[in-house]
């Protein structure tokens, strides 16, 4: 660990930690298990994967993607105590995972979905947080989900929200955004981080309401809302501890199996995404991941918490912040942990409307209008799945909108693939002309039709040179479509098929209508069979002209 870094670091653990404790506690809620769960389930990530992952700056914690999961599991289970059995398992499961290396499924994800799932998270969070920033409180903060637990969605909270404008939230989150903008440019105020100056201002804001403007103090909803136990043996209380003798039960397997999957999966993702945004470009080993989160798992479980995955709103937090070794997550573990237990009530006066001013300006670089701008300019094969990607994880989730995502860049992948098997010089082309088609480097059995439709399109008389010189792979499926239109096709018409640069492995055998070209140097070699004389002279100068 770098001395120079460590300042960065625990500074950054700081603002996660402010960041982590309303997200926990919201996505506890928005799960239907006690609040405290999601408090232990960030404690977990924090301290448990945070010394055991190899990734310098992902943060772990409750996910809000198993929110839908964890709220219908404790429901149809009907016991807390019998879910936290589940959470064990999984943590098992995934350790397995990634002993059977596992975690290599995360190479199978174009880097164009990976970018679209940041952008489309930086979308949300933006969009999920303005109403928090005004005032409007009444979704929890920790719900990313498009469909919202009061029944609204994205978009109609926001709707919703402008009959709700609370003077002092506005104010407050005004503020705040403005720090979070300007304060590296004051001068002498550059070593204080501007984050932690918008939390310290937003708290005074608060005070000075609640003394002098009763009508713009905050309600206790647009506060943190950190349980307060009355003593220390209150904190201990609020640990749960799993049920096993559920473990004979289908359902519970069931679960923690869907849990194991579904996070090891958004943890692969996350990881890959968190890389991306690394200033050092540092890479996380997957399989190391897995474990690390296993038994992250195992003990949130054991403890009484929530799943626990990489979670990418935090880790972005995180780098933003500052925050280049693993220390920064350790800390903000360590923070949840001891603040929670020795200073709750000091934590619930942090406004909700500085915390969504924080997150909002995160979300920003996440989605910035570059990004898009930078996937347009890639061309359509790549802004289509990127955009498509990004479109479907703010109407749904991020996994389903991943896997659609990766879904339209297969099929633009193969749709390209068929489409461009080759380079056709194109042209009015007349009785008597010569053709060239050039294959591409590689031509699969996805291409034979467009191939034969091609062939079949050529006009009569014409002379035909199809150029494999760039061609590393060639289907068999492909070569017996030429061998058929030389054979069959090409004497019916009277086309004169020339064949050149094949690979002596795709050599397609002579037969008495066609010409086998071969390029020797700077010359141009032929070798005629008995039945069809060479071409004359102007034919050969003009072959030669349109090879080179």
């Amino acid at each position: 660990m770098k001395s120079n870094h460590i300042k960065g670091d625990l500074v950054s653990g700081v603002i996660v930690f402010l960041i982590a404790v309303p997200l926990c506690l919201g996505i506890a809620l928005a799960s239907g298990a006690p609040l405290y769960a999601g408090m232990i389930a960030g404690m977990s990530g924090g301290l448990v994967v945070g010394l055991l992952s190899k990734s310098q700056v992902s943060i772990a914690g409750p996910a809000a993607g198993l929110t839908a999961i964890v709220l219908s599991a404790i429901t149809s289970m009907g016991d807390f105590r019998i879910f936290l059995a589940a959470v064990v398992l999984a943590g098992l499961l995934q350790l397995l995972m990634g002993f059977l290396k596992a975690g290599t499924v995360a190479n199978y994800f174009p880097s164009n979905v990976i970018k679209g799932m940041l952008a489309a998270i930086g979308l949300i969070i933006v969009l999920k947080q303005i109403p928090h920033a005004v005032g409007f409180d009444e979704d929890a903060v920790g719900d990313f989900s498009f469909r919202q637990l009061n029944g609204e969605n994205t978009f109609s909270s926001l709707a919703a929200m402008l009959d709700a404008f609370h003077p002092g939230a506005v104010l407050i989150a005004g503020v705040s955004l403005l720090v979070l903008i300007f304060w590296k440019k004051i001068p002498g105020l550059g070593k204080i981080p501007a984050p932690l100056a918008a939390v310290v201002l937003g708290v005074a804001m608060q005070e000075a309401f609640r003394a002098w403007m009763p009508g713009w103090g905050l309600d206790i909803k647009q506060l943190v809302q950190l349980p307060v136990p009355d003593d220390l043996a209150g904190f201990v209380g609020q640990f749960t501890f799993p049920d096993f003798s559920a473990l004979a039960g289908k359902e519970v397997w069931i679960t923690a199996m869907t849990i194991a999957v579904v996070a090891s999966l958004e943890t692969l993702l996350n990881v890959e995404a968190t890389d991306k945004l690394d200033p050092q470009r540092r890479y996380t080993p997957p399989n190391r991941e897995l474990k690390a989160q296993g038994v992250g798992n195992l003990v949130s479980g054991l403890l009484g918490g929530l799943p626990v995955t990489s979670v990418i709103v935090r880790s972005s937090v995180n780098i933003n912040a500052g925050g280049r070794t693993r220390l920064s997550t350790i800390t903000h573990g360590a923070l949840l942990l001891v603040c929670a237990a020795m200073i709750p009530g000091l934590l619930n006066r942090i406004p909700l409307a500085t915390l969504a001013a924080l997150l909002i300006i995160t979300g920003y670089k996440l989605c910035n209008p570059a990004i898009f701008r930078e996937m347009f300019a890639k061309g359509k094969h790549q802004w289509v799945p990127f955009l498509v990607t990004v479109v479907a994880i703010v109407w749904t989730d991020l996994l389903i909108g991943v896997l659609l995502g990766l879904a339209v860049s297969v099929i633009s992948i193969l749709r390209g693939n068929i489409k461009s098997p080759y380079f056709f010089h194109k042209g009015k082309y007349r009785d008597g002309d010569l053709i060239r088609i050039e294959l591409a480097q590689e031509v699969s059995f996805l291409n034979k039709a467009s191939i034969q439709l091609t062939l079949e399109a050529l006009p009569e008389k014409s002379t035909v040179l199809i150029d494999g010189s760039r061609t590393v792979y060639v289907a068999h499926d492909v070569l017996e479509l030429i061998r058929e239109f030389r054979d069959v096709k090409a004497p019916e018409k009277q086309i004169t098929l020339l064949l050149s640069g094949f690979r002596k492995v795709y050599k397609i055998p002579n037969s008495g209508h066609t010409f086998i070209l071969k390029n020797e140097g700077e010359n141009i070699a032929w070798e005629p069979t008995a039945a069809t004389p060479p071409p004359a002279q102007s034919h050969r100068e003009l072959l030669k002209e349109l090879i080179n």
